[in-house]
């Protein structure tokens, strides 16, 4: 007698598995296992370089370097900063003491010689930084025309915080002047009031410690009115006080 052995059925929980068992057996190209999340984002993280649009994150290594950079360029700009508020120097100060004037004649065609001495006081404000000056010369001007030729200084070296007076005499010889000029000063002459100004040109550079910097040009003007007469010689009073403007 034959015993017939019943068939079994296979039972799986998910209607495609025979499907994709099939495409196991056959080799399906579009076969793709099952992954868990951590190998899919190992998947998706593996660089792919036939892909042109993939890019390499930037690694810890290299944005470490660049906030080292950062930051020491911010601390380098603090401490320059610093040294700037510290060591900033402060321009000269200029102060006409004192006038006197030993000359003051007119011929024609208009020529002026004039000879006048000024007592002068440069002060340094700075406390930490001294100051050089070369090539000063100085002038006297009327209504912004000079009439003494220019008479170059000494140079000068103004310590820290110090003060020099200087009693330059300027002037002597002849100055071509314009008509206007050279009437105006004398009618200003004979009402006992003249506005004068006193010029100095010239270099200066700065020094703190071992370190000078570059020439700097420097120009003062101060103006002042002065009670000149006419015929007099000696010194003169100066009305009101004289106001040095520096420019650099």
């Amino acid at each position: 007698m034959t015993e017939h052995r019943p068939h079994h059925q296979i039972q799986t929980d998910d209607d495609d598995e025979p499907t994709h068992h099939h495409q196991r057996q056959h080799g399906h190209p579009h076969f793709q296992p099952k992954m868990n999340p951590h190998q899919r984002n190992m998947h998706m993280e593996k660089p792919n370089m036939a892909n042109p649009r993939y890019y390499a994150p930037m690694n810890r290594p290299k944005r470490e370097h660049y906030l080292c950079l950062i930051i020491t360029l911010l601390l380098l700009g603090i401490i320059i900063l610093i040294i700037w508020l510290a060591y900033h120097p402060t321009k000269p100060h200029f102060t006409v003491a004192s006038a006197a004037i030993f000359g003051l004649n007119a011929t024609s065609p208009p020529l002026l010689a004039v000879t006048m001495q000024f007592s002068i006081l440069i002060r340094n404000p700075n406390r930490r930084v001294s100051i050089y000056f070369d090539n000063l010369n100085a002038f006297v001007s009327y209504r912004d025309q000079p009439i003494t030729p220019r008479v170059l200084l000494p140079p000068l070296y103004l310590e820290k915080h110090s003060t020099v007076a200087l009693s330059p005499v300027i002037g002597g010889s002849p100055v071509p002047v314009s008509p206007e000029v050279s009437n105006g000063l004398i009618q200003d002459a004979g009402y006992g009031v003249v506005g004068l100004k006193l010029a100095l040109l010239g270099r200066l550079k700065w020094k703190a410690g071992d370190i000078r910097s570059a020439h700097y040009s420097i120009y003062v003007k101060c103006d002042m009115l002065v009670g000149l007469k006419k015929g007099f010689v000696g010194q003169v009073p100066l009305l009101g006080s004289p106001i040095c403007n520096v420019d650099m």
